[in-house]
């Protein structure tokens, strides 16, 4: 066990703080010498340090000596806010182990157990006067924690209290000199420290004595000291007897101060409590008062003028100032308030069925009055404006808003009765303004009829059938006439007397469809030009004079005040932003069920005027598609969730219904079509009809917003063209399936290039294919019989090669030797050539149509295949029949001039 004098600790720890803390501006406040508990006994120091400088830090240091022994040396350093723990071991008795937890735990064996208290409580009283940190001290007796500064050793070794750490100084330079003077005198200063401060003792006494024997030597001097101190306390006792008389002279001016002081603070307490007073007195008479013109206003005010109706509107707008007010607690007490109360409440209801009564006999007397409205409208077909009714009410819009937050009931009841009367008279105008148009529109069909009256009964029993095809019984334009030409089918020339007749209606009508369509898209558009701003301008109103919200507004951060009416007809709740925006939906749904139920007729109109547009002809639907489609465009520009928009947005859906049964229409009268087993084909009647169509079409969908549909009608009618067209080639007897196929599609290419529609471009190119590849296979199939017997010979001599045969053995065939070929030759001399060419020139002639012109094409190509065949021969004889010298019995030149002069004949 080691054991370190106190002497001796005190010579290391002056020698730790002169050579190691000094330099780094430290104190040394407390000390114990430790070895790690368990180990081998290796002896070190830890110090308890504070910085000089400001903020003190405070640190535990790990010292040890050297591996020389002549001096110490820092060997580790913790920070004391780093200690979570300090570990006496036993409270109770003396043990000098105990742990400090840092990061880890570190365990220390002491020279002592007072050493171990003494740095534990110096620890102690250094976390609580620098840190104030919770360090948990366990088995820690608690007189060692406690603030009063221990005795004898513990207190050198611990530094002190916080006032001795606070005025601990480092000796001066002089004061070392003096200590290292006195220590050389005495050699066994260090050695002996207690016969050294022996010494020093006695030599202090003797200084002492000195001291006490100087000043008993000036004892005359302390006597007059003595007289001076006598006379001062005379002198303090005169004093004290004056001011014992001057207390008991104040004590009565100090008494009425006290009173004076008690009554003016009972004057301020009055004088503030009457100023309460009169702020709450002034509060209710600014804010609870109605001037007697508002209350004469809101009981008698005139309703029907102008300067009447602003007066309502100040008066009831103050008086719902005055019912709205926040009153402060204890207000609803007052007798006078209750009044007020009372008075603001019957006014409420006496003017609010003032003015109810008021807009009713204006509503009713509006519904009435408007009896012959379209009387004066039908020439031009316009709908009457309600701007002035709607300007006149519009001076209430105010006194609306005052009834819908103060009766609601009345409020809505108003609102009901205006959409009663004016869902009449709306009704009224409506209903007349949609008979207008419907005779505008049926004008036109009443004179078509007229015109086919005069055809005689066989071709009206055809028309009638050709309606009751069409699934129509208006008149017959567009579609109806495309299927009278569907019907009949054949020759120009050689038409039945029944076919001529059913052109010659068609052809009437045929005059009167640009001008009736014409006709009728003006007066489909003014129809929607007059409803569109009636709606408008309605819905404008409504949500005005209702005061109905019709759009999302963006929302305060805090709720938005609404009065709901207790018994007093004061403010009771506020409504929260979630209620607020209920609010609003309702608002918006209000206004659209009004809006309904005013024009709840629009819609079943339009959709009447629809059908008779489209029973009448239904190539209407791509006039009313455009023009529904571009007004629906413009209201849900203005505004998407309109009434207006909401409208034109389902009949639009009826329109586009109607628009795509048209084109079903069109393709099923393709699939129907049959053709005359007696004339040649032609181009045939719906080709033509798809031309019409996509003219037509183009011209109205010029700039239009529903382009797309218009495109998905032409991808399906292309489709079913191309079908049809192969279909009535497959079934045609009179004309070659080649020559159908040509013609028709040399017609849709040429279409398809003069209108230029973009969606076709495919069709377009494959039309081309189509026409160019049957034109081949017509003139390759033709050409193989003006030398049908040589192209024969050829074919067998090919066959031979084919076969394995070569060339120029073929010759030496039997079937197929020089003299046969010579004889085959001499069969077709020039003469008979151009004989064979004018006979098929005929032929082909009569396998085409006029309309096409495609006859000199036609001709053109079979010059070049009989050219290429020509060419063909010659190289089989000289491959074949090589130096034979047999040749055709005509040449290229006598061809061009068969051709030409052929042609030209013709």
């Amino acid at each position: 066990m080691f054991c370190v004098t106190a002497s001796t600790m005190t010579a290391i720890k002056h020698a730790l703080q002169r050579d190691i803390f000094t330099p780094n501006d430290e104190r040394l406040l407390g000390i114990v010498n430790v070895c790690k508990a368990g180990k081998k006994k290796k002896n070190c120091f830890l110090c308890a340090t504070a910085t000089i400088e400001r903020p003190v830090q405070v640190k535990v240091v790990k010292v040890k000596k050297s591996d020389k022994g002549d001096f110490y040396k820092r060997q580790q350093t913790w920070e004391l806010r780093d200690l979570t723990e300090v570990d006496a071991k036993d409270a109770s008795k003396e043990n000098p182990e105990f742990d400090l937890h840092f990061e880890k735990v570190y365990r220390w064996l002491a020279s002592s157990t007072a050493e171990k208290n003494s740095f534990i409580s110096c620890i102690w009283k250094l976390n609580q006067r620098y840190l104030r940190k919770k360090v948990e001290f366990v088995n820690v007796s608690a007189q060692l924690l406690e603030e009063s500064v221990p005795s004898g050793e513990s207190q050198s070794v611990a530094g002190g209290d916080e006032d001795a750490l606070d005025e601990y100084q480092e000796l001066s330079t002089r004061e070392e000199q003096d200590i290292e003077g006195m220590m050389e005198m005495c050699e066994y200063a260090i050695s002996n420290a207690e016969a050294f401060a022996e010494k020093l003792f006695k030599e202090l006494q003797v200084l002492d004595g000195a001291n006490i024997q100087s000043i008993m030597a000036s004892e005359k001097q302390v006597n007059i000291l003595m007289q001076l101190l006598d006379e001062a306390l005379g002198e303090v006792d005169t004093i004290e007897g004056k001011l014992s008389s001057y207390e008991e002279m104040l004590q009565s001016v100090k008494e009425q101060m006290d009173q004076i002081s008690q009554s003016n603070r009972l004057i301020q307490i009055s004088n503030t409590n009457n100023g309460k007073l009169l702020d709450e007195i002034q509060f209710l008479v600014n804010y609870m008062d109605l001037s007697k013109g508002h209350i004469r206003a809101l009981q008698e005010g005139d309703l029907t003028s102008p300067k009447g109706i602003e007066a309502c509107i100040n008066a009831s707008e103050a008086l719902l100032q005055c019912m709205n007010v926040a009153l402060r607690p204890g207000h609803d007490k007052l007798m006078a308030v209750t009044q007020q109360q009372l008075l603001f409440a019957e006014l409420r209801d006496t003017f609010a069925r003032r003015l109810t009564n008021h807009l009713n006999n204006v509503f009713v007397h509006q519904g009435h009055d408007q009896s012959s409205t379209l009387s004066q409208h039908t020439a031009e077909l316009t709908l009457p404006k309600h701007s002035p009714l709607h300007r006149d009410l519009l001076r209430y819009a105010k006194l609306m808003e005052w009834l819908k937050n103060t009766h609601r009931e009345k409020y809505e009841g108003l609102s009901r009765t205006y959409v009663d009367y004016m869902s009449r008279l709306y009704e009224r105008e409506i209903k007349d303004f949609f008979e207008v148009a419907k005779i505008k529109m049926a004008g036109t069909s009443k004179e078509a009829k007229g015109k086919f009256a005069t055809l005689p009964r066989k071709e009206s029993a055809l028309k009638q059938e050709t309606e009751s095809l069409h699934g129509s019984s208006g008149k017959l334009t567009g579609s109806t006439s495309s299927l009278n030409k569907l019907t009949v089918q054949g020759s120009n020339s050689r038409r039945s007397q029944s076919s001529s007749l059913l052109d010659m209606g068609n052809m009437s009508a045929s005059d009167l469809d640009v001008a009736d369509r014409t006709k009728f898209d003006k007066i489909f558009e003014q129809v929607l030009s007059e409803l569109e701003p009636l709606c408008l301008a309605e819905q404008d109103f409504i949500s005005k004079f209702f005061k109905l919200q019709q759009h999302q507004t963006v929302m305060p951060p805090l709720a938005q005040p609404e009065t709901e009416e207790s018994d007093g007809g004061t403010p009771s709740r506020v409504l929260p932003q979630a209620e607020h925006r209920h609010s609003l939906s309702s608002e918006k749904d209000m206004v659209r069920s009004m809006m309904n139920k005013i024009f709840q007729s629009i819609e079943t109109e339009l959709n009447s005027l629809i059908a008779l547009g489209d029973k009448i002809d239904s190539f209407h639907s791509l006039y009313m598609l455009v023009k529904m489609s571009h007004h629906v465009w413009t209201a849900e520009n203005v505004d998407p969730a309109s009434y207006l928009s909401t409208t034109l947005g389902n009949v639009l859906v009826t329109v586009k219904r109607n628009f795509d049964k048209c084109i079903s229409g069109q393709i099923r009268q393709m699939e129907e079509v049959k053709i005359s087993k007696k004339s040649k084909v032609g181009i045939l009647s719906f080709v033509t009809v798809f031309e019409e169509f996509a003219e037509l079409a183009e011209t109205i969908f010029r700039n239009a917003e529903r382009r797309g549909d218009l495109d998905k009608a032409y991808v399906k009618l292309i489709r079913a063209v191309f079908m049809n067209v192969e279909k009535v080639a497959s079934e045609s007897q009179k004309t070659p399936r080649d020559v159908v196929m040509m013609e028709n599609f040399h017609h849709i290419f040429s279409t398809l290039s003069r209108l230029k529609i973009s969606c076709l471009d495919a069709e377009r190119r494959e039309a081309k294919h189509k026409y160019t590849d049957h034109l081949q296979s017509y003139v390759i199939n033709s050409l193989g019989q003006p030398l049908e017997k040589l192209n024969h010979f050829f074919e067998g001599v090919e066959a031979r090669v084919a076969q394995g045969v070569r060339e120029e053995e073929v010759s030496y065939q039997l079937a197929f030797n020089k003299q046969e070929l010579r004889k085959v030759i001499k069969e077709y001399p020039g003469k008979e050539v151009k004989k064979g060419l004018d006979n098929l020139y005929k032929k082909v002639d009569k396998h085409l149509c006029e309309e096409e012109s495609l006859l000199q094409v036609v001709w053109h190509s079979m010059q070049d295949e009989f050219i290429r065949q020509y060419k063909h021969f010659e190289d089989l004889i000289g491959r074949c029949y090589p130096g034979s010298g047999i040749t055709m019995e005509f040449t290229i030149q006598d061809m061009l001039e068969y051709f030409s002069s052929i042609a030209q004949s013709h």
